[in-house]
């Protein structure tokens, strides 16, 4: 864990601990941390460009942290990690590439909504943190939505946005339906945020239809794989399984200060 990392973490115990409320959203270089994954993104996005016929640009991947009175929550999309994920607030897995796929762990991602939880590399974040809210309200209805988000499949288009499914979908998904002004977030300077659209247009109920920039249902078989390989590790190796509901059934997951299926969030 980076020096930068460990400061960033004291300063948001700080902010618990002053009793702030809010929320906050950080944007992560795809593959931050590791030079592999780095540079299957740098790869997937020149040729991304070349077909879209566009400059190459950054690649960000987005992570929030929510302040309530009952302490800090990390919320992000990660692959899956081992069979422990209730000591990292999981509340939801999903599959990445196919569903048939979700039977094996390294194509699985988690949704966690963890207390006092950790965004790897969060000290490389760019432009962050940004604050979203200063309002509980807001912070304690984006918490109640994290065990509703769409399990969808990591990497596809099920759902003809335009836009591939993957955390940043997510984010902007709960963003949105959190009511909060999804117009004025934008990813830094010469950066982009593959799949952001994607959740704006499914919180708004318009599936089917035609991102900013994108074709509906443009993707080819070719430019899925290349998606797929590009962020399977810095992203969210997401996991299938067949019901491909939250953790804990048709009910939602609630949990405890701890992090793990109990008590409501207050």
């Amino acid at each position: 864990m980076s020096t930068n990392t460990l400061l960033v973490m004291a300063l948001q115990a700080s902010s618990a601990l002053d009793g702030r409320v809010g929320i906050d959203l950080y944007w992560l270089p795809l593959g931050a941390g590791g030079n592999f994954v780095r540079l299957n993104g740098r790869i997937y996005e020149e040729i991304k460009a070349r077909l879209d016929r566009r400059p190459v640009f950054n690649l960000y991947h987005s992570g929030l942290q929510v302040f309530v009175p009952e302490g800090r929550y990390t919320i992000e999309q990660t692959p899956v990690v081992d069979g422990r994920g209730q000591e990292r607030g999981v509340v939801a897995e999903g599959p990445v590439g196919a569903r048939w796929a979700g039977r094996f762990r390294i194509f699985r991602y988690e949704m966690r909504r963890w207390r006092d939880g950790v965004i790897p590399d969060i000290g490389e974040a760019v432009d962050s943190p940004r604050r979203l809210s200063d309002d509980l309200a807001d912070a304690r209805r984006l918490l109640e939505l994290v065990p509703q988000i769409p399990i969808l499949v990591w990497g596809r288009d099920e759902l003809r946005t335009g836009e591939m499914w993957n955390s940043n979908s997510i984010i902007a998904w709960l963003v949105a339906l959190t009511g909060l002004d999804v117009d004025s977030i934008k990813p830094p300077p010469g950066g982009r945020a593959p799949g952001w659209n994607a959740g704006l247009v499914v919180a708004a109920g318009k599936p089917s239809g035609v991102c900013a920039g994108h074709s509906a249902h443009s993707a080819r078989p070719a430019e899925v794989i290349q998606e797929v390989k590009a962020f399977i590790s810095a992203d969210a190796a997401v996991l299938p399984q067949q019901s491909l509901r939250p953790l804990g059934g048709k009910e939602q997951l609630a949990l405890s200060h701890s992090g793990r299926p109990g008590a409501t969030v207050n």
